[in-house]
């Protein structure tokens, strides 16, 4: 199959490697033949998790398979991230709790450090590049020491939770097929190890984020799960933020699945759990769960269900400046501008109103670009709305100058077009 850089091609290479016509492959979506007709012209966007894992079930191929590799970002930042991938690949085959690797063990203080600056590198910088460069010497460090310096054996564990967890994340987001599972799995045999409620509970929700794409029901009932095994433990803060993050979990396996009562129920669960808070951010796992996040949530899935302009009024109520992870402020603002955009939306008989909000849409994606660069750059439906984006322009009447989004798009490697 030829490779693309766009969904919609990608779709219709994968369909006719399949053998199947466009009306069969829509009627196996779900979607009607016109629609699935624009999106592989790339009139129409693929802008939903429930619409991308529909092509994917229809297919028969793996979510990844519409939006992995290959496309060349011109940001050669992500490039040698990628080139990075086989290293940490590497040593996740190669370190198993509990066998020592035989390298050389600085004291703790020195490891606990370099842990600090990992954490730096994901939750502030979302530096992927520097997480791969560290995650296989420290991943080799951590577990010699987890061997050898019983006195700090459950801060070695907690290190290693952590250590996995950027290894997730690092993976998933360059798009290392089958590694994230793989990262996430190892996390959760550390937190068995470790033993304690609020860390189990988030292995848990670790593995969700790593492989819920994959079986949004199988998301639903390990969240669910995990969830009811630490209801027993909600008067320690540390358990009720995750207690709060497994029922966000479960609420997205929902949206994905385009249960939209079902998700506001697990929504409204949460926000129970957050205004229990001490706090109005917690720092638990740097996943930042209190009221401000739940409120990012709820924009979040509202793009899901494609709630279009209505996801900026939501948006306006969050205090998303009280997320300490630049990342996650760019995941917000992603979400807002990819729904002012959304297509469905975007047509109303008043062209200032139409032209406002793609300005405000645009907007709010280059505010998240500059947040956080490499994750944004790498998320496949901001990438959708971007090419769309451009892809209208060059049929826009009103010829608009779209030279800044353009370069967005040769950053993320896409084609601009016009």
């Amino acid at each position: 199959m030829p490779e693309s850089n766009l969904l919609g091609e990608r779709l219709r290479k994968l369909r006719e490697w399949r053998e199947l016509d466009l009306r069969t492959t829509a009627d196996l979506a779900g979607i009607s033949f016109g629609y699935l007709g624009q999106i592989e012209r790339g009139d129409k966007p693929v802008n939903s998790r429930h619409l991308l894992e529909r092509f994917a079930r229809a297919l028969w191929v793996s979510p990844a398979d519409l939006t992995d590799q290959p496309w060349e970002p011109a940001d050669p930042i992500s490039n040698e991230a990628r080139t990075a991938l086989l290293k940490v690949e590497i040593a996740l085959e190669e370190h198993e709790l509990g066998h020592d690797p035989g390298v050389a063990v600085r004291p703790w203080p020195e490891i606990a450090e370099d842990v600090r600056k990992l954490l730096d590198l994901m939750h502030v910088q979302s530096d992927y590049l520097g997480q791969a460069t560290m995650l296989p010497d420290l991943l080799a460090e951590l577990h010699a020491a987890h061997c050898r310096d019983s006195g700090h054996r459950a801060e070695i564990l907690r290190a290693l939770i952590r250590a996995y967890t950027s290894a997730t994340w690092t993976t998933k987001r360059l798009n290392g097929r089958g590694l994230p599972a793989i990262a996430a799995g190892h996390a959760q045999d550390v937190a068995e190890k470790l033993g304690e409620p609020a860390w189990t509970g988030f292995a848990a929700w670790l593995r969700g984020d790593a492989t819920g794409q994959l079986s949004r029901p199988k998301q639903y009932d390990k969240s669910v799960e995990a969830a009811d095994a630490l209801v027993g433990h909600l008067d320690d803060q540390d358990a009720l933020q995750i207690y709060g993050m497994l029922h966000l979990s479960a609420a997205l396996a929902k949206a994905a699945q385009e249960s939209r009562t079902d998700a506001e129920t697990h929504l409204d669960e949460a926000q129970a759990a957050a205004d229990r808070l001490d706090v109005e951010v917690g720092r638990f796992a740097h996943l930042w769960f209190g009221r401000p996040n739940v409120g990012i949530w709820r924009a979040s899935l509202g793009a899901e269900f494609g709630d279009g302009p209505k996801v900026a009024e939501i948006a306006r109520t969050v205090r998303a400046d009280l997320i300490p992870s630049p990342s996650r402020r760019a995941e917000f603002w992603a979400d807002v501008g990819r729904s002012l955009l959304d297509v469905q939306h975007s047509a109303s008989r008043d062209r200032k109103v139409d032209a406002a909000r793609r300005d405000r849409g645009i907007a709010a994606l280059f505010t998240a670009e500059k947040l956080a660069p490499q994750r944004i750059r790498h998320d496949p439906l901001v990438r959708e709305t971007v090419s769309a984006e451009l892809h209208r322009a060059r049929r826009s009447p009103d010829g608009r100058d779209l030279r800044n989004l353009r370069g967005m798009a040769w950053r993320m490697g896409l084609h601009p077009i016009g």
